[in-house]
């Protein structure tokens, strides 16, 4: 990469960092972080521990949850003043359930440009892994703390097609999987992905119920960095209609419009109009 001295536009990159194996992080990445003035970074030791490995010297501002509002302005006057500056997270795409957001907005709205690094993000690197439907999914965050809270977001999505995911702390995990018992059914699957990309890393699909029951044989299933998916709701099949309807409604249409022969036979079976008249759209000439 090019030396900061020499970039024409002061720029905020948003710089993912691994999430557990250090070989995940990107050329690139290493590249804006020795490059950039500042790096701000939710916990500085922390990050400090992943420079000192890479032997980058670049300094570190503190930038998170408890001073973020108060302290972006501060990093915006930076980037105004002509500096470049890396946003990193402790793991992961920072943003996704990680301080970043008051510090893009403001950027965004001072017209400072903002440049996203793509990489490790534990969401993405669960769901790929999971075997469960990845065509349409949500990101809900950390679960709610108290199990009420915990109890109205799995209302909120028991009845939705999509993969749902969710990050999970150890110590709350027995806790979530009890609620979502109660609110999901046994029947339903989760997957849960523990200690990605390390060395105990453990990729766990199952019904619900059963799921439950293999966490609560080894206290090691426990422990680590996790995230919960939830399968979505299978799309209920439609009934089948009574052969003897069918046949009614197919005498019916020669006599009167669909729509009208769909309403007289759902009136004498005590079937829904709307599946009779699309099977007659479907079927009937």
């Amino acid at each position: 990469m090019t030396d900061n001295k020499t970039l024409d536009v002061p720029t905020l990159y948003i710089v993912p960092t691994p999430i557990g194996n250090l070989g995940d992080i990107t050329q690139r990445a290493l590249d804006v972080l020795s490059s950039v003035d500042v790096i701000a970074a939710e916990d500085t030791r922390h990050t400090g521990r992943l420079l000192s490995h890479f032997n980058i010297q670049t300094k570190t501002f503190a930038l998170h949850d408890h001073n973020e509002q108060h302290k972006a302005q501060a990093l915006v006057d930076k980037l105004l003043s002509g500096l470049s500056i890396a946003l990193v997270s402790d793991a992961g795409t920072p943003l996704i359930s990680d301080p970043g957001y008051h510090l893009v907005t403001q950027c965004r709205q001072a017209g400072v440009k903002v440049t996203p690094l793509p990489g490790a993000c534990a969401v993405i690197t669960a769901l790929s892994a999971s075997g469960l439907p990845s065509d349409r999914f949500s990101f809900e965050g950390f679960f709610p703390a108290k199990s009420k809270g915990r109890k109205d977001k799995l209302m909120e999505i028991a009845q939705v097609e999509r993969t749902c995911i969710f990050y999970e702390s150890p110590h709350r995990i027995t806790d979530s999987l009890q609620d979502m018992l109660e609110i999901l059914g046994p029947e339903r699957e989760v997957v849960l992905a523990r200690e990605l990309t390390k060395t105990f890393e453990t990729i766990q699909g199952m019904p619900l119920g059963e799921l439950i029951e293999w966490v609560e044989a080894d206290t090691n299933r426990k422990r680590g960095e996790m995230v919960l998916l939830v399968h979505g709701q299978r799309e209920k099949k439609a009934e089948a209609l009574p052969e003897e309807a069918l046949r009614t409604l197919g005498i019916l249409t020669k006599e009167l419009p669909l729509k009208r022969a769909a309403a007289a036979t759902a009136e004498i079976y005590n079937l829904k109009k709307n599946a009779l008249y699309k099977w007659g759209l479907e079927n009937l000439d």
